[in-house]
């Protein structure tokens, strides 16, 4: 077939996109005012320029100017099972901007190294401009998927899942913001259409009814096929033979993500969705809901183009296994964690350094955005001297640039004692601690433990102990402004929902009014600006004394107080006597000389302390005048 002239592929898509978005404006004007919100013309205008670009995408594509995303997937080794047939995928995905998503039950409070697999071709759909979500499933974490489990999974509490679900949220908005400067890194274009989400379940199935359920999705799936699938069947039955047998919910939780799958693909356009090796069963499930709930719509307005262009699709990635074979998890105990409070970022960097020669190759197609030729080059340069553990370097590094930030990854790079070739690879600088700025890469510890008495405090003082603010009286500018935040629904009457994600400011409440949003009575999560989280596990003053801890405006712990109590216990012990007027002045020299500033490369000069500058001052200004 001919190949049609690219100035009428524009011509034809942007005919098109004007028809329904003259067609959306003139439905629009013939409403009422209450029935439709009004769509602004340059969202329209910048749409149509959207699906301009990705016609004239198709048409290269066609005529093999550009690659096919689907082929450099297949190419890197990410495409293990697939839910469709590949043909008819690799023309959807030409023709169609379609959307993908990959889905993380927070069942723990960080992510492992097993996670980013999937993500990775998430990740590179979106450099070539397909839209990305990344879904938490805040909800369906209370059920949890049985996949390859023969116990069921142990009952989470609120508080439990509240906590993981804000550590899990700030984190991949970390990765998010590496994934854009990786982008930028590698030369791929920045396209406004293709848009990238961090969503939660807990949005549309906590609001799910079951009548609704039932009538659009359980009423027209019928258990046979579900038990005919060999992955349903194989879990199925080992759950009940060799396990402790199988709950309804666990049953249920494939069509559950079904549902997800449905509102993401019916919502927001996404019609793709990638997982895990163990997921397949899932995914496929997750086609056949959409399916099913697209077929049950009652209202003919609303029902949704069935043709092949407008199919569910599906894929698994290879699965990754340690050294012995054994799958990564948290279940398996052998988890890389990418919480660097829980896996140090030098250990993260470490265990990338030993993977051996054979499997390098491999590893750097999955879990680095390196072109191929690059990665061909490397390997050529790595095989002249393998001790040298190029590959191994180049694979650490990338990857700790994606979940870290390069900055941290260029400090564990110089920790291994890696020479860059006397040139240092390209970093994103974070500021430093001193000038305030809180960015996703350096972003202070979030979960911490404080004693219950600090729930009697007023705003001010709780965020001072929490460490979110330098003193009380910034704390009381911050609640006064709005700045800061509490987990919990909107109108401060009440805690987090759980499986949610809410904020609400902070007000001037009186004592103790900070107990109502305390999560299982005892989690409290505050927040100041975007990225300064403080996850608070509280914890019972005995508890806290024993651990021999101090917080921020910790009663009789002040710095002052504890120089003179150490003064007076020497004085004491050498028998001496001191008035008070010298007792003062020697605590106030005692804790000048622990703020005296120093200067010089190795701290050699020492700078006066402001005393020593006021008592200049005063000499200056009592000499007589020189004339």
């Amino acid at each position: 077939m001919a190949a049609r002239p690219q100035s009428s592929v524009v011509a034809a898509a942007r005919a098109c996109a004007l028809s329904r978005h003259t067609a959306a404006r003139v439905s629009l004007r013939g409403r009422q005012p209450w029935q439709a919100r009004s769509i602004a013309t340059t969202f329209l205008n910048k749409k149509a320029e959207g699906e301009e670009r990705w016609a004239i995408r198709a048409e290269k594509i066609r005529n093999g100017e550009i690659r096919h995303v689907w082929d450099i997937l297949e190419e890197r080794g990410y495409i293990k099972d697939v839910a469709g047939k590949p043909d008819q995928i690799k023309e959807i995905m030409r023709i169609k901007r379609i959307g993908a998503y990959v889905g993380i039950d927070p069942t723990a409070d960080s992510l492992h190294v097993g996670h980013l697999l999937p993500m990775m071709p998430l990740f590179w759909m979106w450099f070539h401009g397909h839209p990305a979500a990344l879904l938490i499933g805040g909800a369906t974490a209370r059920i949890g998927d049985p996949t390859g489990r023969l116990h069921s999974r142990e009952v989470m509490s609120n508080g439990e899942i509240g906590k993981n679900i804000t550590k899990l949220h700030y984190q991949l908005k970390r990765i998010w913001a590496n994934v854009h400067k990786l982008k930028e890194k590698y030369g791929y274009e920045e396209d406004w259409a293709a848009t990238h989400r961090l969503l939660n379940n807990s949005m549309w199935l906590q609001s799910l009814t079951m009548y609704e359920f039932l009538k659009r999705l359980a009423r027209d799936t019928r258990i046979g096929p579900m038990l005919s699938r060999d992955t349903q069947k194989n879990r199925v039955k080992r759950k009940m033979t060799d396990g402790d047998g199988m709950s309804l919910g666990e049953f249920l939780y494939p069509a559950f993500q079904g549902w997800d799958f449905w509102y993401l693909y019916s919502k927001l356009g996404i019609q793709m969705q990638i997982g895990g090796s163990d997921q397949y069963g899932n995914i496929v499930a997750g086609c056949e809901a959409v399916k099913t709930i697209r077929h049950s719509e009652e209202a003919p307005h609303a029902r949704m183009p069935t043709t092949w262009e407008h199919e569910p699709l599906g894929f698994t990635v290879p699965l990754l296994t340690d050294s012995s074979g054994a799958k990564f998890g948290k279940s398996a105990g052998n988890a890389v964690w990418l919480d660097e409070f829980k896996t140090p970022a030098f250990d993260l960097y470490g265990y990338f350094m030993r993977r051996s020669d054979d499997e390098v190759e491999r590893m750097l197609k999955l879990f680095t955005f390196m072109p191929m030729d690059k990665i061909k080059d490397l390997m050529a340069e790595h095989a002249k001297d393998p001790s040298k553990r190029v590959a191994q370097h180049q694979l650490a590094f990338d990857v700790v640039s994606l979940v870290l930030g390069s900055q941290q990854a260029l400090e564990e790079a110089q920790q291994h004692s890696f020479r860059f070739g006397g040139e240092m690879p390209k970093i994103d600088k974070v500021p430093p601690p001193e000038s305030g700025i809180i960015t996703p890469n350096n972003a202070p510890r979030s979960d911490i433990t404080l004693p219950r008495s600090v729930m009697q405090f007023s705003p001010a003082k709780l965020l001072y102990a929490a460490g979110i603010v330098s003193s009380g009286a910034e704390g009381q500018r911050l609640v006064v402004a709005q700045g800061a935040y509490v987990a919990g629904a909107p109108g401060q009457k009440k805690g987090l929902v759980p499986g949610n994600l809410s904020w609400t400011p902070m007000q001037m409440w009186f004592p103790g009014e900070a107990n109502k949003f305390l999560i299982d009575d005892k989690y409290l999560i505050l927040r100041k600006g975007k990225h300064n989280v403080r996850i608070i596990e509280i914890v019972s003053d005995e508890e806290w004394k024993e651990s021999g801890k101090v917080y921020p405006g910790e009663a009789y712990t002040g710095k002052v107080r504890m120089i003179r109590e150490a003064i007076m216990k020497r004085n004491a012990e050498q028998g001496l006597e001191m008035g008070g007027k010298e007792l003062n002045k020697m605590v106030r020299m005692a804790a000048e000389q622990q703020e005296r500033l120093t200067a010089g490369p190795n701290g050699e000069i020492e700078l006066p302390t402001k005393d020593e500058v006021r008592q200049r001052k005063s000499s200056h200004s009592k000499r007589p005048p020189s004339w």
